[in-house]
């Protein structure tokens, strides 16, 4: 066997791996989407006024902002038997637990309690356990896996949680409709999908081994500390554009219009599914993206897509109830965000990359929580605004009562403001593919420095 074939060997990942590292993936994937519908559960079963949830989520973000710094720091520093990053896969446990009994508050309660008990859950699954699972997959990924699988490991396990979300979206609204018709019934459904989804998203953590280690000895051998985390503030300008897309793409993902936009007006939130289904036609490109990613770079992919992305929500404000033009739209604003989602663990290592060049430590945990945070404050904000923008407009939450204020609102937030900030996103990430220019030398360097300092 050839030297040549002998490393395409090695670099090649394997089916099972590749599933068994997409497990916890898979399992956050459908934590994470039920929490699109959010909002609409406290509103229309709770029966709490859409400003009072948007405090609630808001508030909640204040605890989520120190929890966030604090687990990436701790991460980094991070030295067990099991690894660095691995102990704290743990945390989806914990996250399914979380969002079940959040689901699960029970309609006699009063007010004040639902209240007290929304905020608690949400802050224990969002500010605790997701900061956790946000902070420690980047770290887990370089240290489990050579730099020329990481590509093919992104790319093609995307896979997975894509047809998750395809199966979730397009089922849940239907069980949704016939099952959480009621406060127990919102906690039978979210229990139905927690049981296996927690049990798949623990198997990464069982199989999947720490066995690579990516910081000089010297590095390893500074303790990382509070100015380190300051000097990448400083001096990694780049990693704050990673913040910006994430917090529109949840701003926009997470306000849960979409829900409201098909019952109010389409009239049938069952078919929201049949709207949703139509992304699984954006899969194939996660099997191209490797020679897509060789040719244009992360970066492009990701700037191409924001645009696209606009486009399609561009037409959500001409299709009104015409399923085919929504159709066609949710094709264009599903396979525009896929390198959205699919990319940025990819630049949270390139900016790790950037900072070792500069003489830093690497910081992947602590980056990848800062882009976790931006992500968590767009969602939190994102649904506040529905709040408000919804109680602004005079929301009834009552079909026979909806004012047209209300219904214009719901087809702005569905169409035009998203538009605009994806397009906004797309203008500000062109400053990133500067950074991006100068990779292959940064990489080389990095290279040559860890030869040297590990001889």
């Amino acid at each position: 066997m050839s030297n040549k074939e002998k490393k395409v060997r090695e670099d090649r990942v394997g089916f099972g791996t590749l599933l068994l590292w997409s497990s916890r993936s898979i399992s956050q994937t459908v934590f994470v989407l039920m929490y699109t519908f959010l909002m609409i559960y406290c509103t229309d079963t709770l029966q709490i006024s859409p400003v009072i949830v948007s405090a609630i989520l808001m508030g909640s973000k204040l605890v989520d902002g120190v929890t966030d710094m604090v687990a990436g720091f701790l991460v980094d520093r991070t030295k067990t038997r099991w690894g660095k990053a691995r102990p704290y896969e743990i945390f989806i446990v914990g996250f399914a637990v979380c969002t079940w009994l959040l689901f699960s508050c029970p309609a006699s309660w009063s007010m004040t309690v639902k209240c007290v008990w929304v905020f608690l859950l949400y802050t224990m699954a969002n500010a605790v356990c997701m900061t956790f699972l946000n902070a420690n997959g980047t770290p887990y990924t370089v240290r489990a896996f050579k730099s020329e699988q990481i590509v093919k490991l992104t790319s093609y396990g995307s896979v997975f949680p894509m047809l998750t979300g395809f199966v979730f979206n397009l089922t849940f609204p239907m069980m949704m409709q016939k099952i959480a018709t009621s406060a127990a019934g919102w906690s039978r459904l979210v229990l139905m999908w927690a049981i296996p989804a927690v049990a798949i998203g623990i198997l990464r953590m069982i199989f999947i081994k720490e066995k690579y280690e990516v910081e000089t000895a010297k590095m390893q051998k500074e303790p990382l500390k509070a100015r380190h985390v300051l000097e990448l503030v400083k001096s990694n300008k780049y990693i704050f554009l990673l913040v910006l897309m994430t917090l529109i793409f949840n701003f926009v993902t997470n306000m849960g219009v979409v829900t409201y936009y098909y019952t109010y007006i389409v009239k049938n939130v069952g078919l929201m599914g049949v709207a949703s289904a139509i992304t699984i036609i954006a899969l194939p490109l996660a099997f191209v993206f490797p020679k897509l990613i060789a040719k244009f770079s992360t970066g492009k992919l990701i700037i191409a897509g924001l645009f696209v992305t606009s486009f399609g929500y561009l037409l959500n404000f001409f299709a009104g109830d015409n399923m085919p033009v929504l159709i066609f739209a949710q094709l264009l604003t599903g396979a525009g965000t896929v390198p959205v989602s699919m990319l940025i663990g990819l630049c949270v290592i390139d900016c790790a990359e950037y900072n070792e060049w500069k003489g830093n430590h690497r910081m992947e945990g602590t980056m990848s929580s800062i882009v976790g945070l931006g992500g968590k404050i767009g969602a939190a904000v994102g649904g506040s605004v529905l709040g408000v923008f919804l109680s602004m407009s005079g929301y009834t939450g009552v079909m026979e009562t909806m004012p047209g204020s209300a219904l214009t609102m719901i087809r702005l937030i569905f169409s035009l403001i998203p538009m605009a900030l994806f397009l906004i996103t797309g203008l500000s990430m062109t400053a990133y593919l500067r950074m991006e220019k100068q990779l292959p030398e940064i990489k080389e360097a990095n290279k040559a420095n860890r030869e040297s300092a590990n001889q």
